[in-house]
């Protein structure tokens, strides 16, 4: 049955992709880009839903400028934490399902084996501080019909990322220096719209409970392995890619030295975890090279 799904933040990477995958599949779509719509502010948040009555509204509006939430936390906070609070009250009440999208800097990110869903959260950045928050009050006013999914390390065709950063910087350095000491999961734009659209179906079927989902993919590299594949894939010489510490690029907000996520919640809702990270990029590369190279 066909449903009405919001899309807050639509202009955003992850948001064209989700709401192109959701009109492939005949969905009722709403996108709501930053100039549509101030989550920040509750009366227009509860104009919106009362308008639209969505099924499922996936919020992907999100203050994203790591480095600069250090000095700003009080600005990211008001988009990260109050606006997922503003969007989880406007539809207590609804029948709206909420997807949350956040990310594994909610971590430490000191761990020695992937984070499950409900592993201990302690972030290290203010941007890490405010989606956690975001997080806290989208389960606490929704515990029925809030869905929180980290993930990480996003690239696509639709936005500036570092795919098409290395893409980009093939063509003008004969060498770069990328972080080995930092371990995550690449996971492209388009396979985590496909899990939002298959959590959303499955919520509003009655057959995925409320809870914290991983939405990443599968397996798990380093920045400069990262580079090095998708130096392989433009038919590079991968050794062109040298290591280097994070220490090497000192930046204002601490990132997670360990951001691998664990899959087991899927289960719960019958939907299997992402696939494995080189897949992915194998498929992606195209549509990311044609981005980059226009």
């Amino acid at each position: 049955m066909t449903s009405t799904w919001l899309i807050t933040g639509a202009g955003g990477m992850l948001a064209q992709d989700l709401l192109a995958r959701l009109a492939a599949d005949g969905e009722r779509t709403v996108g709501l880009t930053r100039g549509d719509l101030d989550v920040t502010d509750p009366r227009a948040v509860h104009a919106a839903v009362a308008e639209h009555r969505p099924d499922v509204l996936v919020n992907c509006a999100a203050w994203t400028a790591v480095d600069d939430a250090e000095t700003r936390e009080t600005e990211a906070r008001r988009i990260n934490a109050d606006g997922a609070r503003n969007l989880a009250a406007a539809c207590a009440g609804t029948g709206t399902r909420l997807l949350q999208v956040s990310t594994d800097y909610v971590f430490a990110g000191d761990a020695a084996s992937p984070y499950a869903e409900d592993a201990a959260t302690a972030p290290r950045s203010a941007y890490g501080r405010t989606k956690l928050a975001g997080e806290q009050a989208v389960l606490t006013t929704l515990p029925d019909a809030g869905y929180v999914v980290r993930t990480a390390w996003l690239y696509g065709a639709g936005g500036g990322n570092f795919v098409r950063t290395m893409i980009a910087l093939e063509r003008v350095r004969e060498t770069l220096d990328v972080v080995d000491d930092q371990r995550g999961q690449p996971t492209w734009t388009a396979d985590l719209a496909d899990r939002l659209l298959r959590l959303g179906r499955s919520a509003t079927a009655g057959a995925a409970p409320a809870r914290i989902y991983h939405a990443t993919s599968g397996g798990d590299t380093t920045w400069y392995g990262l580079a090095r594949e998708v130096f392989r894939l433009l038919g590079a010489d991968p050794d062109r890619v040298r290591p280097t510490t994070a220490a090497a690029y000192a930046r204002p907000a601490p990132r997670p030295a360990y951001g691998v996520l664990g899959h087991d919640g899927w289960a719960a809702a019958g939907i299997e975890p992402i696939r494995d990270w080189r897949e992915a990029l194998r498929e992606a590369f195209p549509a990311l090279l044609a981005a980059e190279r226009r």
